[in-house]
């Protein structure tokens, strides 16, 4: 399995910055993509960012130019660890959502079919 933790999430001004940060541990192949997502209560969750193994970069078309998704992998006892990153910029108060990291073998895309999600964390922005 696949553990993701999010971390970064909190309440900015119009106009600012927050740096998520998702911490990806467990059994990751070596081909994977990662992503961002966002969801607001009674909608669905909505792609927002994501890279593959290949460090190939998606972004949804709200976020483009404002948002910058990044991943790292670091060996720690001959086990790979990744944080996936998310630097936001600009920030919109419609930006205010949970965000959540997912993670899945497969490219899939913006779509929200990844295989495993973290908790999320809030980003509010007034």
């Amino acid at each position: 399995d696949v553990q993701l933790v999010e971390s970064g999430g909190g309440s900015v001004p119009a106009g600012g910055s927050v740096r998520l940060s998702c911490a990806a541990s467990g059994y990751m192949y070596d081909t994977y993509c990662m992503g961002w997502f966002r969801q607001v209560p009674g909608k669905e969750h909505e792609g927002v960012a994501t890279i593959d193994s290949g460090g190939s970069t998606k972004y949804a078309g709200s976020v483009r130019g404002r948002f910058t998704c990044s991943s790292k992998k670091t060996i720690s006892n001959s086990k790979a660890n990744y944080t996936l990153t998310l630097q936001m910029n600009s920030l919109k108060p419609e930006d205010t959502a949970m965000y959540y990291c997912a993670a899945d073998v497969f490219d899939r895309g913006l779509s929200a079919e990844y295989m495993y999600w973290g908790q999320g964390t809030q980003v509010t922005v007034s």
